[in-house]
């Protein structure tokens, strides 16, 4: 497992949520060969399988801001990446990044770390109170409609403006990154056109346009220094197995996520 404590404070750290992402539809399309750039990062080619805190966006993003990430999906006690000073806690380990602070966010504001969000669903939009709660965590956050889920360009806007604001800021500068991917939320069927209804396929083709865009961020963090790199699904969504429909409820396709965790090493510049 990656040692969390030993790498904060000289790495940077990303956290990439694929929101809505089912696990087998990940899972699938990287065996089809419709992930090409992500199979190149995923440790060993492959996603972990794992279980979602939370079943609907909001949930589980409360969830992993407060140390709470995804679950190994199979038995066993798992020590935590990143956790809150909590007394009695059974999943902090010597890897394991404490903060003395509510939430990894402002943890990491703590230990002098320049914290972005990049939005994307309705809980990140600061169109409401509710919509506001997520994003106020970050001292720099950023939400339009052309980064959202109605926008058959989202992947690339975020991306573009994550990298934009990466390089405006000094390289000795330590950067907690969090980018909330909306592509693979509904409706996924807009980057399958003619198609008009989600569905599975509908999700993977989404995710194979993600997957066009994603190495930008990771060439931009490389840049930059060594970075801790989380990579996950914050929970799935059912198209009517078992006769549900959609997600904020309890179903395997809904809890079941896919995960990646791994170090992103710096890339040195070439000479001018």
């Amino acid at each position: 497992m990656i040692n969390a404590r030993e790498l904060i404070g000289s790495h940077d750290v990303l956290l990439v949520t694929l929101d809505t992402l089912r696990y087998d539809v990940a899972r699938d399309a990287l065996a089809a060969g419709q992930t090409p750039n992500l199979r190149r990062v995923l440790p060993a080619g492959a996603w972990e399988r794992r279980h979602s805190p939370g079943s609907f966006t909001y949930a589980a993003h409360q969830a992993f801001f407060a140390g709470f990430l995804p679950t190994p999906a199979r038995p066993g006690k798992y020590v935590r990446l990143f956790a809150a000073k909590f007394p009695g806690s059974e999943t902090t380990g010597e890897v394991t990044f404490v903060f003395d602070a509510p939430d990894v966010v402002s943890g990491l504001a703590g230990c002098g770390y320049r914290t972005i969000c990049i939005g994307g669903v309705g809980f990140f939009n600061r169109l409401s109170p509710l919509g506001s709660v997520l994003p106020d965590l970050f001292q720099e956050s950023y939400w339009s409609e052309e980064l959202g889920v109605t926008s058959v360009t989202s992947t690339e806007r975020q991306v573009e403006l994550a990298c934009d604001r990466l390089a405006s800021l000094s390289s000795s500068q330590r950067v907690f990154l969090f980018v909330n991917i909306s592509a693979l939320h509904q409706p996924n069927c807009i980057f399958a056109p003619p198609a008009t209804e989600d569905s599975p396929e509908m999700q993977a083709a989404a995710l194979a346009y993600v997957d066009r865009h994603l190495p930008r961020i990771f060439q931009a963090m490389a840049r930059r220094a060594p970075t801790l790199c989380i990579l996950t699904s914050d929970h799935g969504t059912a198209y009517g197995e078992d006769g549900y429909w959609g997600h904020r409820l309890a179903h395997e396709v809904v809890w079941t996520v896919p995960y990646a965790e791994f170090v992103l090493p710096k890339v040195a510049q070439e000479a001018p």
